[in-house]
């Protein structure tokens, strides 16, 4: 072929070539430390990836739509619903909301049901919505199978043919046990009853989903993502044991149950989940069903709360972006957008129209859903896609040793998990490693007030007496918003000038640190440049400021610092310099009056703090 003879003009290059290459880039700088990203969950990943790190892969020489589906169910487009999740639990108000959804090209709803006690509630709720055309997901409710049967009665009663009615019950008590730190009963009971909803379901509602696995709760209390895949197979796992064991065929089963995953921003690490998570899911169905129904799940996705913010929120638009890209491209069956404000206020008109759009604009425009598993062939995210699967295969595995995940949890191993994970992701955070644009790093600065109705990921857990840990649902950002609300809510804003003098990248260079590191803050700041040493100091202290930066170059401070403090000793508590001297420097300047120093490896979120505590 013409392609054949194109290639073999280019001579073959080979690993060694490519490293001996990189190594004389590097100038003699460390391979791993510079080039080497080490994932929280475990396993490094390279700079570059080639054919050869694909070999052993055998779900490679499979097409779409062939076991084990790591290319997903269908070999004809990429299409997906798309939904939108409604949390009041007003029924009008729902039914208002889920209309003006619906004609902006939702074809997937959310509801509340919490106050649904009566058919008439559903005539109200749906109104106007045609559960034979849209599907229609119940997320709370006091008795799921109360609930389920007054649905099937509405839809009887009001000429719907059940047989075409797709939707979902959010019905998942280990969500619950690790919300509350206790089952709702015990567990045995929250297995019956999902018997029995799940064959009722069968009976009146052949494709309605009646279990949902909710991984996104890990992702949502700053766990990784082979711990979200990995304790999510561990509890697909026991409900598929558990409904078995009650009768239910295991394809019957998975025909019934819904993954919920959370999408982050980690964009290749995020397809490359979902990947994993039908290729690991079909290792597990394997051991209960030959029929290839036990091997196809369906998996929604949502934005995870972890990382959204409420200061310089339009950027959470920015992140639900990519992070719904993954979920499409990664071959997911549903995907919800979060509204941009949804981390501190109820959504409204604007942000649901936005959060629609998205979706919209990926399927309509970009035409996303004309691909079937359009990442495929990627050396790095057919690696991806395997590293992450080891890792959660691992976990697994740990997880059925423990006895299950119900053990499993009663000795709050998964709990101790995602929090030591969450822990490093927090110190990643403080010390600003992790970037949260508008947050620890690029605040804007002009932004004085927010508007805050609640702030937080998921409300709070029982007060009562638990039987086993609980996990936290904190937004990474909360640390930082805290220290700039109490700046907005106090009576005197800390006032930061910085003194810039001598070379001129340099002295800018730092200047903008300051101002982006005090910025998170939410502080006052003034910067001005000077060639003259005393009068800048004298122009400084004409502002009463509570902290003055001196920002200059490395060659330039020992002059200038010594200058400075001549004259600002005694008249400024908190004189920092911006940068990393050498300790024996720092000794020096220390004893001139330099207070402190702000750098790249300056923990941020403590050193705020600090001056927080002080100054306000």
């Amino acid at each position: 072929m013409a392609y054949d003879k194109l290639f073999t003009e280019f001579p073959e290059v080979t690993t060694e070539q490519w490293e001996t290459a990189i190594e004389k880039d590097l100038k003699g700088a460390d391979y791993n430390k510079k080039l080497i990203w080490k994932t929280i969950e475990g396993f490094d990943v390279k700079p570059y990836y080639r054919a050869v790190d694909l070999k052993g892969l055998e779900y490679l020489q499979n097409n779409p739509n062939e076991k084990p589906f790591v290319r997903g169910y269908e070999d004809k487009g990429n299409d997906w619903e798309i939904r939108m999740n409604i949390d009041t639990d007003d029924i009008h108000a729902q039914n208002q909301i889920a209309l003006e959804c619906l004609e902006r090209g939702v074809n997937s709803v959310g509801f509340n049901a919490k106050n649904i006690q009566s058919e008439e509630d559903f005539k109200i709720l749906l109104n106007g919505i045609y559960p034979d055309y849209i599907r229609i997901n119940f997320l709370k409710s006091s008795n799921f199978l109360n609930l389920l049967q007054l649905f099937v009665s509405y839809c009887k009663n009001n000429n719907i043919d059940t047989k075409k009615v797709k939707g979902s019950l959010n019905f998942d008590s280990y969500f619950f046990a690790l919300k509350h730190g206790k089952f709702w009963g015990s567990n045995k009971e929250n297995m019956d009853e999902a018997a029995q909803i799940m064959k009722y379901a069968i009976e009146n509602l052949p494709q309605f989903k009646t279990i949902t696995i909710n991984g996104n709760i890990f992702s949502n209390a700053g766990g990784n993502i082979s711990q979200e895949l990995g304790f999510s197979l561990a509890i697909a796992n026991e409900y598929l044991y558990n409904m078995t064991e009650r009768g239910i065929k295991a394809e019957d089963c998975v025909e019934r149950m819904m993954f919920s995953f959370a999408t982050g921003s980690n964009y290749f690490m995020e397809i490359a989940k979902i990947r994993a998570a039908r290729l690991l899911w079909t290792n597990v169905a394997e051991q209960y069903s030959k029929d290839d129904k036990a091997a196809r799940i369906f998996i929604h996705t949502e934005d995870t709360k972890y990382n959204k913010t409420v200061f310089d929120a339009y950027v959470n638009m920015l992140r639900t972006t990519t992070e719904t890209m993954s979920a499409v491209v990664g071959g997911a069956n549903s995907i919800a957008v979060m509204p941009f404000d949804i981390a501190f206020k109820p959504s409204d008109e604007f942000s649901r129209r936005i959060a629609i759009n998205q979706q919209i604009l990926l399927k309509e425009e970009s035409y996303l859903d004309k691909i079937v598993d359009p990442s495929a062939g990627s050396y790095y995210i057919e690696t991806l896609t395997n590293n992450i699967a080891q890792k959660a295969w691992e976990l697994f595995k740990e997880v059925e040793q423990q006895g299950g995940y119900e053990q499993a949890i009663r000795n709050n191993v998964v709990q101790q998990k995602i929090k030591d994970t969450e822990a490093l992701r927090a110190k990643d955070v403080a010390r600003r490693k992790t970037v949260i644009v508008g947050t620890n790093q690029y605040p804007n600065i002009t932004e004085k007030e927010v508007s805050i109705e609640n702030v937080g990921c998921d409300g709070c857990h029982d007060k009562g007496e638990k039987e086993f840990d609980t996990l936290t649902f904190k937004r990474a950002a909360e640390p930082f918003e805290a220290l700039r609300i109490a700046v907005i809510h106090s009576e005197k804003k800390p006032k930061v000038f910085n003194l810039l003098y001598g070379n001129l990248a340099m002295r800018n260079a730092r200047q903008g640190f300051s101002t982006n590191f005090f910025g998170v803050a939410g502080y006052d700041i003034i910067s001005k440049p000077t060639d003259d040493i005393a009068k800048g100091c004298e122009d400084a202290l004409k502002e009463n400021p509570d902290i003055l930066v001196l920002c200059s170059s490395d060659e330039e401070y020992p002059e200038f610092v010594k200058n400075a403090l001549l004259i600002l000793k005694g008249k400024v508590k908190h004189i920092i310099v911006a940068g990393n001297p050498e300790d024996a420097i720092k000794a020096e300047f220390n004893a001139m009056g330099v207070t402190d120093y702000i750098n790249v490896r300056t923990n941020a979120l403590d050193s705020l703090t600090k001056y927080n505590n002080a100054l306000i």
